[in-house]
């Protein structure tokens, strides 16, 4: 939940030029695929266009995606490798308990479809009968509880994690959630586009009410009774910019505290229910949020309350029911909010599901036959180099102060690298997976999970749990235990190949390896120190320039136009902005220190330096619907992927040179305009 995450994001394997054991450098290609240019475009008016556009016309969305890149052919490719090893061993029968019978097996129900639409409604039937017979709020608090355990969220969520102040221990802590169209701005906004996904949104729960079995009047009620209280929580939720302010969300209070400011809310009953004992403080992320929760459970007829946590079940459940339920879940959330036209295959969704439930075991499988122990070790290698590059950078800041450049440098050395795989993987003996549903054993797995973190309330945080399975196509920097992290999953191309040379890996790979160092020194980060604490080791003077130079970049997204009349919001990008500034330069800088007494040559037409970029924007080739650049612009703290291109090469002074862009150039920037922060 605190990650910051590089999403979405290619796959990149580690190779430098000293790993290509028997090539010389000159032997080395580009690294970059000619199709993929439109050299029709000038690198001045639309770097984007210049350096992406051939592969944004060879490569159309496929009906089953909202938006489609070269990162998205990476997870493709990744999902294909780990079907194959699913599939071998759904193949065969297995010892019951055994590993091999449980991603089998689950994998088997995933794909019974004849059983799955035989079922219907069934395997809730139970549950929306347990909720339809409740009668008194005292009961309420400790079904929320329960409901949580099974990965049903509705009101807020309880979790545990890194307490922020004193970042090697966990802490129990709440975060506002529960909004079933997750963004605040969907019960707000009166614009056209967002007043016609709420008019869908509300067909959209009565149809889910009359499939699961309701009539029509109770239908109709059910969805205004959710409209009624998602839209009071949405008043007081805090925007995504607003979340921004890790001290705003510290909000530490002893039992006696939240029994006083929530006097109506049985905290001795959820917390039980949630199977934590003896809990003598919460972190409460959202104060005024968890007081509308508070208030709504309070006031609500138990009737209504009824309704409500009823279409919170069938709303986490809709995908794992029936046809018809998982089609019309589909329709709202993915074709109407996103634009996707059709629902991924079954195999697709089946090996997601089980390398989520099983994600650690999975992973094993995956690294084991694709990720050879020698990329590891390269890529530990070139992490070096991109810290030793950062730290010349701090080292030579004419904005800083030399007592908070020491303290810089101490952060920076302190990183803590994982790179691959975990180095002990979980042990799934004590979760079960039986034939049952669907439904049930995603049940059973969410409640493994949640009994899992429950288990480290009050202990020392692990610093060795991985926040992502290995197979995945991403990376993060996590800012209370100080650590980056680079999952097996995207050490792959189009972040490295190992047949280019320095300028294409550099560009690419070492660019997401410095963004993700710069998160710990972008708006939030950087309000870490080395140990992971909430704590301000910054000079006024230092905070102050800071903040300057961070609004500069601030105001630079807020003038993109990102569709008619649409602007991008240069606050709440404002970390990924700020990563993506900073992984540029970090790695341009390491790139020509590496390549200093080796000099590249022209290869493919292209200088080494116009090569670097090229390969920094090919990564972020990527064809988007309308309706998903609206739901991301809501939503999402990157940028879109044109204007992790657009946005953030006109301040880097080196590709200027690179490409010979000058002031009569549409993307010139002139020098005191631009970001200058890493």
């Amino acid at each position: 939940m605190k990650a910051n995450h590089l999403l979405p994001i290619a796959a990149f394997c580690l190779m430098t030029a000293s790993c290509n054991t028997g090539k010389q450098q000159a032997e080395l290609t580009a690294g970059i695929q000619l199709a993929n240019l439109d050299t029709t475009a000038l690198p001045g008016t639309d770097f984007y266009q210049y350096a992406c556009g051939g592969w944004m016309k060879n490569n159309p969305i496929p009906a089953e995606y909202s938006q489609y890149g070269s990162f998205t052919i990476l997870a493709e490719n990744n999902r294909k490798q780990i079907q194959g090893l699913i599939e071998e061993l759904a193949a065969t029968q297995h010892e019951a308990g055994s590993v091999a019978q449980k991603i089998g097996d689950l994998y088997k129900i995933v794909m019974d479809s004849v059983k799955l639409n035989k079922d219907g409604v069934a395997p809730i039937k139970a549950e929306l009968d347990q909720l339809a017979a409740l009668k008194d709020k005292k009961e309420l608090y400790a079904l929320l509880g329960d409901m949580q355990k099974k990965g049903i969220i509705a009101y807020n969520v309880l979790y545990v994690g890194a307490d922020e102040m004193n970042s090697s221990m966990n802490a129990v802590q709440t975060y506002q959630t529960g909004l079933s169209m997750g963004e605040r701005e969907y019960y707000l906004e009166n614009d056209e586009a967002t007043a016609k996904i709420r008019d869908a949104f509300r067909a959209h729960v009565q149809k889910m009410y009359r499939l699961a079995g309701f009539d029509e009047a109770t239908a109709k009620k059910g969805m205004e009774v959710v409209m009624d209280v998602e839209t009071c929580l949405a008043k007081a939720f805090r925007s995504r910019t607003e979340l921004r302010d890790p001290h705003a969300n510290y909000n530490k209070m002893s039992m006696e505290e939240l029994e006083q400011n929530y006097p109506t809310f049985d905290w001795n009953a959820y917390l039980s229910a949630m199977g934590l004992k003896d809990v003598k403080e919460i972190i409460v992320g959202q104060p005024a949020s968890l007081k509308a929760a508070a208030d709504i459970l309070d006031t609500l007829p138990i009737e209504q309350q009824s309704l409500y946590l009823q279409w919170k079940l069938i709303d986490s459940a809709a995908s794992l029911l029936n046809d018809a339920m998982a089609e019309q879940n589909f329709d709202f959330y993915s074709r109407t909010m996103s634009g996707t036209q059709e629902m991924q295959p079954r195999w697709k969704r089946a090996v997601s599901t089980v390398s989520s439930a099983l994600g650690e075991a999975v992973g094993q499988m995956y690294v084991e036959k694709y990720f050879p122990a020698a990329a590891k070790e390269r890529m530990v290698t070139l992490v070096k180099n991109l810290q030793e590059s950062l730290g010349e950078r701090i080292k030579n800041l004419a904005w800083m102060g030399d007592s908070t450049k020491v303290k810089a440098l101490e952060k920076l050395a302190t990183f803590h690298v994982k790179i691959g795989y975990p180095d002990t993987w979980k042990d799934y003996s004590t979760l079960e997976i039986k034939d049952d549903s669907y439904w049930a054993n995603m049940e059973r797995a969410n409640e493994w999970d949640h009994a899992q973190m429950i288990a480290k309330a009050g202990k020392p945080v692990d610093k060795d749990e991985w926040l992502m399975t290995p197979q995945t196509v991403n990376a993060y920097y996590n800012p209370t235990t100080n650590e980056i992290c680079f999952p097996a999953g995207i050490l792959q191309y189009p972040f490295f190949d190992m047949n280019a040379d320095d300028a294409f890996n550099y560009g690419a790979i070492g660019v997401v390896i410095g963004h993700e160092m710069t998160h710990g020194f972008d708006d939030q980060g950087r309000q870490y120190d080395k140990d992971g604490n909430l704590k301000d080791w910054w000079t006024a003077e230092d905070a102050k320039n800071f903040d300057e130079r961070a609004q500069v970049m601030v105001n630079f997204f807020d003038s993109i136009e990102v569709a008619p009349g649409v602007y991008a919001n240069g606050r709440m990008t404002l970390g990924e902005n700020i990563a993506d500034h900073g992984g540029l330069q970090v790695a341009y800088q390491a790139f020509k220190k590496a390549t200093a007494t080796n000099s590249l040559p022209v290869l493919d037409g292209f200088t080494p330096e116009q090569r670097f970029f090229l390969a920094y924007a090919g990564v972020w080739g990527n064809n988007i619907r309308p309706e998903e650049v609206l739901n991301r612009t809501k939503s999402d703290v990157h940028s879109l992927g044109e204007w992790r291109v657009n946005g953030a090469l006109p301040q880097i002074g080196a590709w200027y040179e690179a490409f010979n862009v000058t002031e009569k150039d549409p993307m010139f920037l002139p020098v005191e305009k631009r970001v200058s922060i890493w």
